[in-house]
């Protein structure tokens, strides 16, 4: 593999921001994608994180030195890492889509082929996509795909990364099934565009897929300021699991006790008492406010 000279301005490289700890599977798919990329005089400079939010900064360093093209080999909780330290640039957002569940990449319909994919980020048009930030204590982040604040939060806080690696997305069926006997459903106070409600749970999202290719909100369009807020109304494991037996078959959005909103602000309210996950990360707890990033991305596509 070619990288670029030392003297080489940022502005002419494509950065390639990985986490190396994703996995040898998915570092042989990078160096497969790169490995094209280089064969066709791309110049690149591949920089590896070392620990978490590291990737925002590296992100952030490179719009500062005039970097154009910024990739994220990774999956949603990376590229919003790396989108983070992008907002308020002008540099456009790259994706090696190397996830367990690449949500915003079937959202987006990027390529997953090497091949594809480097002609993509070569050649590729682009789309805007419209993150959102969210307000928790002690931070402000954005996200690109989804917030959640209930069982599927509860899960991804108890997700081990080994049985991640493992599983796949079967890590989060089992880890599902081992928190679904423990979890206690406590009651959500939440207030959309300042009408309050309560809810078993509640998924902010800003596209219409949610854990891989199924659809939670049909009408979302991540491309746009505002939200589709899907409110689960319903509490305890048997509601659970009917919802998650609905999800693979894309019946979600029809169940009983989900109310899907369209809002531009939200606000999760409580004591810090509930976790929250941002695009599958842990993302602290609430109280939580989300709005609107100031402007949006510009992403590589197809």
């Amino acid at each position: 593999m070619r990288y670029a000279a030392e003297s080489t301005p940022r502005a002419q490289i494509l950065i390639v921001i990985f986490n190396p700890t994703a996995g040898r599977r998915r570092a042989h798919a990078l160096w497969r994608v790169l490995d094209v990329l280089s064969a066709n005089g791309m110049r690149l400079e591949l920089a590896e994180t070392q620990h978490a939010g590291h990737a925002t900064e590296l992100a952030r360093d490179a719009v500062r030195s005039g970097a154009k093209l910024i990739v994220a080999a990774g999956g949603d909780g990376t590229i919003a890492e790396v989108a983070n330290g992008m907002a308020g640039g002008s540099a456009r957002l790259g994706v090696i889509p190397l996830g367990t569940a690449n949500v915003l990449a079937h959202e987006l319909r990027l390529p997953f082929a090497p091949q594809a994919v480097a002609a993509a980020l070569a050649f590729g048009r682009t789309c805007m996509l419209w993150p959102g930030v969210a307000t928790l204590p002690g931070e402000t982040r954005l996200f690109v795909q989804m917030l959640g604040v209930g069982l599927d939060a509860q899960v991804v806080h108890g997700m081990s990364a080994p049985l991640k690696r493992l599983l796949g997305k079967g890590a989060y069926v089992a880890q599902t099934v081992r928190e679904m006997s423990r979890y206690r459903y406590p009651k959500l106070r939440i207030r959309l565009d300042g009408e309050e409600m309560d809810a078993a749970s509640v998924i902010v999202s800003k596209g219409r897929l949610y854990a891989g290719r199924f659809t939670l909100a049909p009408h979302a369009n991540a491309c746009l300021p505002g939200f589709s807020v899907a409110v689960f109304e319903r509490y305890g494991t048997m509601a659970a699991m009917m919802y998650g037996a609905a999800l693979p078959l894309n019946l979600l959005p029809r169940m009983p006790g989900l109310r899907i909103e369209s809002v531009s602000a939200v606000e999760i309210l409580g004591d810090g008492g509930q976790y929250a996950q941002a695009d599958g990360d842990p993302a602290g707890a609430t109280p939580i406010s989300i709005r609107n990033a100031a402007s949006p991305i510009e992403v590589v596509v197809s």
